[in-house]
């Protein structure tokens, strides 16, 4: 990944823009040898240990400090063009309201189309579950310009977020508990609710290769996207709503566990379970965190929050595009 995504980064971000570095998250192989050999001008923060992506984020940004106005989570399986980084720098610049923002996101193996992580910009429906301009569940749509105007949104990749720096530690950073998938919609969702908005900014394009740690048909990611949906619904929901959409998951994710057996897929029926009980295991870690998620909290409902059910307008209205959705 250094090798083939790195050289992108490097020739296209000017330096009067940003400076470049790299977090090694407790690797086990030679990738810190590789950098030293052929990227030598790039600073490089090297970990004890695999925190996660959320955590091993939080310790290299502890170490990177807050004399910088913003930082770029930027993953290792992202090609970056020429001119990639001036729009998302020019609409910080100018909106000072905005806390976070991405670019839009094509696949790298299908350049014509969006990529699932980001596409243009994230949004959640009143049952947890996440969505792009450009991809709704398992259909990615063609990118033929039809979502090139910038747009609020509920959140932002963590693929390439540009976030403010102040903005990061105000809310307290990606949680490390959920070590990985979702955090940035935590992130994200304790932002909005604070009256900070978020932002995609399509005139800025960079190319996700997606899946490069785990792949999507693996157990584990199954495990983590379930898990934390949950602990992000727990933590962020109103009171007044939260009984009623745990109650509806649980049935909905019993659902989607039968489709994992009946497609033979055991070890991921067996994930969704375990996320399950993880979640209600681990729950009163979070109950202060959630608290002061309400007592903060100024926007309620959040706009950019679909208040339909996904699943109702994907399978039984077909609505699989973004824009059906309006």
């Amino acid at each position: 990944m250094l090798r083939r995504f790195l050289p992108s980064v490097l020739a296209n971000t000017p330096s009067s823009l940003a400076q470049i570095i790299v977090a090694d998250n407790g690797s086990t192989d030679d990738s810190l040898a590789v950098l030293r050999r052929e990227f030598p001008q790039v600073e490089v923060i090297s970990l004890d240990q695999n925190y996660g992506f959320a955590e091993g984020y939080n310790q290299a940004l502890r170490r990177v400090g807050t004399n910088y106005d913003c930082y770029l989570l930027l993953n290792s399986d992202v090609e970056t063009p020429k001119g990639w980084l001036q729009p998302l720098v020019d609409y910080m610049n100018v909106h000072p309201d905005v806390a976070a923002c991405q670019p839009k996101l094509r696949a790298e193996h299908t350049r014509t189309h969006f990529e699932y992580a980001g596409a243009a910009g994230g949004y959640l429906d009143a049952l947890g579950y996440p969505f792009c301009r450009g991809r709704i569940f398992e259909t990615v749509e063609e990118d033929r310009g039809q979502y090139d105007t910038v747009a609020d949104v509920f959140w932002a990749t963590g693929a390439a977020l540009m976030i403010r720096s102040y903005a990061y530690w105000k809310v307290g950073g990606l949680d490390g508990r959920f070590f990985a998938h979702q955090e940035e919609i935590d992130l994200c969702w304790r932002l909005r609710a604070r009256g900070h908005r978020v932002v995609c900014v399509p005139q800025s394009v960079v190319y996700h290769l997606g899946g490069g740690t785990l792949a999507k048909e693996n157990p584990h990611k199954t495990f983590l996207n379930f898990r934390n949906n949950l602990l992000l619904l727990y933590k962020n929901l109103p009171e007044r709503r939260l009984r009623w959409v745990m109650f509806i998951r649980f049935w909905l994710d019993a659902l989607a566990s039968l489709f994992f057996l009946m497609k033979g897929e055991s070890r991921s029926f067996m994930a969704v379970w375990r996320a399950r009980r993880a979640y209600h295991s681990f729950r009163k870690d979070f109950a202060a965190d959630r608290a002061a998620n309400q007592a903060a909290a100024i926007l309620d409902p959040i706009p950019e929050m679909y208040t339909g059910s996904l699943l109702v307008a994907y399978h039984l209205k077909r609505h699989r595009h973004y824009a059906q959705l309006k």
